[in-house]
């Protein structure tokens, strides 16, 4: 008997909605996409309205053939992509290789895989929305415009096996911008003042504000000089309050999450990337098996920039907070949050779970670590958004001292409210009983130094909070952005995981900075997101968008294609000879950063890592002898920073990694040490000197210590946590 064919995304996916619908039904998967432009040619065809030349990969033949075949059988076909611009795109590919009537075929869309959500969007059917799919449509085409064209400049002026994409290179951009920044930074010295004070036995720290009636700016007092005349004028001064202001105030709850802040605050409290945060909420979202229920959505989904919540999802969470946290953490009315970001789609949901009342704790048996701390931190954030504000009663004290006032500040959390399940960063500062008038003993007077700090490099959740801020790019394209200017060796993630450029992410940016600064231009690309919502909304067509990008883009691309020059671009001159041919070396930037190489090419093929400068090279002397041939073993620095190798080069080529020791004895073979690596791809882990015979690795730094619950070896986890390197243990403590 003829089934009605259900077709989505994901494995998963289609066996968690399978267990919803009943035997007239069938559920299969398009395993993705099942039509995209060509790999090896344009695929474009730029003469002729920029017609797209879609193809069936390979890999997807055989699922294509399966589906036509069950869709001719069928009763009806029903696409029930994601609901999202790239999930139309999926279900419109699908009618044009399935031989299927866009105008006839269903589209069902839902923001969670629930039994109710499932049969609720059976019962209201659509058409494509062909608006939609021409919005996914004119971002395929344009990426494909600029990586495909702007590529093989890249190759020819700069170093093979390079890319330009659209909102990659903005990304790289902002990256490189805040490096110039840190670098370009002068640091500034200032002091200030702070007193220690006592009354009934307890003290507080108050700080100085105030000269006469001048209130002091960060760099007001310079110098030592002029902290040490403050200094001494205090050192006799009565201290006496002048006035006491407590207050009440109130912290407000969070907002939901959406893809951005969700990406945030893995990457801030789970020490997740973006890419694996994405991977994670994929999981939780599509289904997780939980025991004799099977499989469960557990997420509603997760690429979206609204902060909406549904009527019957608050009603679910207020009647969790009601009855299992307590009435008097349930406001009166449920909180409703407008989103600021740019283009939302407030018709979609804030990420959130499906059920309240499915508690972390419940299903924890059933989730791996990773996915159950993520689920955790949505369930928690869901929840606070619906809870009462925290209740703070704030202490402001101001103290005279001769002509200068110093000030203490206490808070002390009244009622927890929101806090009671999503902890923030608020801490409390409880001061002695105080009243107007009294004296107070001075315990210890202090002139402290500091120096002005750079601005901070970006972490993967900084930049996404920028790029949301500056407009750039949407919710499910920050995770695939992120990973892949750090595929292509453009940024690095520094021992602190901050984002840095490389030698050739730099060269890329400025060649484009000067060249095409309309592709990195952060308001330019802004703009084309805005255009891009305007196709998606029936404002504007997607041929003119594209045309009128493309043909200035291609005329200068043309012109620059002579007018710049490589050698300026990535060479810089020395005094060093070849020592096969005595003609100068220059350093050149390679894909991966700078190395030496002979003038002479191509007459001459000979490069070398680069070598440290003359000083470098004689405070980096080492003692090691070279295994081989008994010279001294130099340090020098190549693809991946800093080796060792043999002074009698060339006459013996040996080689040898630097690992930096930490001391601590290998776990798992007590034999070895555990040394500080580096991967094939620059970076950083730390494992058992002992390879290949030991293969013990961890990818953060181990603090030496052993976690008290299960023995493993405790490491660093950013943001002055320290966790277990066991995966299967969840402990974890602040510094």
């Amino acid at each position: 008997m003829p089934k009605s064919l259900v077709i989505v995304e994901s494995p998963t996916k289609a066996k968690t909605i399978t267990k919803f619908l009943g035997q007239d039904f069938q559920v299969e998967s398009s395993f993705g996409h099942i039509r995209d432009l060509p790999v090896k040619t344009l695929g474009v065809d730029v003469k002729n309205n920029f017609e797209p030349e879609y193809e069936i990969p390979t890999k997807a033949k055989k699922t294509v053939d399966k589906l036509k075949k069950l869709a001719a059988k069928a009763n009806e076909v029903i696409l029930a992509t994601d609901e999202d611009r790239e999930g139309e795109a999926i279900a419109w590919h699908l009618t044009a290789a399935l031989d299927l009537d866009e105008k006839k075929a269903e589209r069902i869309v839902f923001h969670e895989i629930t039994k109710k959500a499932i049969e609720e969007a059976l019962k209201n059917p659509r058409h494509l929305d062909l608006k939609l799919v021409d919005a996914q449509q004119a971002r395929r085409i344009l990426d494909r415009l600029v990586g495909y064209k702007l590529s093989p400049l890249l190759w020819k002026k700069v170093a093979r096996g390079l890319s330009a994409g659209r909102v990659q290179s903005v990304a790289v951009r902002i990256i490189v911008d805040r490096e110039r920044e840190i670098q370009n930074f002068k640091s500034e010295e200032y002091w200030s003042i702070e007193a220690e004070l006592e009354k009934n036995q307890q003290n507080f720290i108050a700080q100085l504000i105030k000269v006469g009636n001048k209130k002091l700016t960060k760099l007001a007092i310079e110098n030592e000089k002029e902290a040490q005349e403050i200094f001494a004028d205090l050192q006799k001064a009565k201290y006496q309050i002048i006035s006491i202001d407590k207050k009440e105030t109130l912290r407000q709850p969070p907002t939901p999450f959406t893809t951005s802040t969700l990406q945030q605050e893995a990457g801030k409290k789970l020490g997740y990337s973006a890419k694996q945060t994405m991977m994670l909420a994929q999981q939780l979202y599509e289904g997780v098996e939980l025991g004799s229920e099977g499989s469960v959505g557990l997420i509603t989904y997760m690429r979206t920039d609204s902060l909406n919540l549904s009527g019957f999802s608050l009603d679910n969470v207020r009647d969790y907070i009601q009855n299992k946290i307590g009435p008097n953490y349930t406001p009166d009315k449920p909180s409703f949050f407008k989103t600021k970001a740019k283009g939302a789609q407030e018709a979609h949901e804030a990420i959130r779970p499906t059920d309240a009342y499915r508690t972390p704790d419940e299903i924890a048996n059933y989730l791996n670590p990773r996915q159950l701390k993520l689920y955790k931190l949505i369930w928690q954030r869901t929840l606070a958004c619906q809870m009462q504000p925290a209740v703070l009663d704030s202490t402001t004290i101001d103290i005279k001292a001769n002509d200068y006032t110093f000030r203490a500040t206490g808070s002390i959390i009244k009622f927890d409210g929101f806090l009671k399940i999503y902890k923030t960063a608020i801490k409390e500062n409880i001061l002695p009983v105080l009243k107007e008038n009294d004296e107070l003993k001075l315990i210890e007077l202090k002139k402290l130094q500091h120096f002005t700090q750079p601005p901070a490099r970006y972490s993967e959740a900084t930049l996404i909070k920028a790029m949301e801020e500056y407009g750039i790019g949407r919710p499910s394209t920050y995770a695939p952005t992120l990973a892949t200017i750090q595929e292509r060796n453009y940024v690095k993630k520094n021992e602190e995981k901050k984002l840095q450029p490389t030698d050739i992410g730099m060269v890329v940016n400025d060649l484009l900075v000067e060249h095409f600064p309309q592709i990195v231009d952060l308001n330019f690309t802004a703009k084309m997101e805005e255009e891009l919502d305007e196709i998606a909304e029936g404002k504007r067509k997607w041929q003119p968008v594209i045309k009128e990008f493309y043909e200035p883009f291609a005329q200068r691309l043309k012109a620059k294609e002579k007018e710049i020059s490589k050698k300026a671009l990535v060479e810089e001159k020395t005094d060093l000879k070849c020592d096969k041919c005595s003609s100068p070396m220059v350093i050149k930037t390679g894909r991966f950063g700078k190395f030496l190489a002979c003038s002479n090419y191509p007459e001459c093929k000979n490069i070398q890592p680069m070598l440290v400068t003359k000083e470098e090279k004689e405070a980096e002397e080492t003692k090691e002898k070279c295994p081989k041939c008994e010279s001294p073993l130099i340090v020098k620095i190549g693809r991946f920073g800093k080796f060792l190798a043999c002074s009698n080069y060339p006459a013996c080529k040996f080689t040898k990694n630097i690992q930096a020791s930490t001391g601590i004895t290998c776990p798992k073979c007590k034999q070895g040490e555990i040394v500080a690596k580096r991967s094939k791809r620059g970076k950083t882990f730390y494992a058992c000197n002992r390879y290949p015979d030991c293969d013990y690795a961890l990818w953060s730094k181990p603090t030496g210590e052993k976690c008290p619950k299960c023995v493993s070896l405790l490491v660093t986890a950013g943001k002055g946590k320290i966790k277990c390197s066991n995966k299967e243990c969840d402990f974890e403590i602040t510094e």
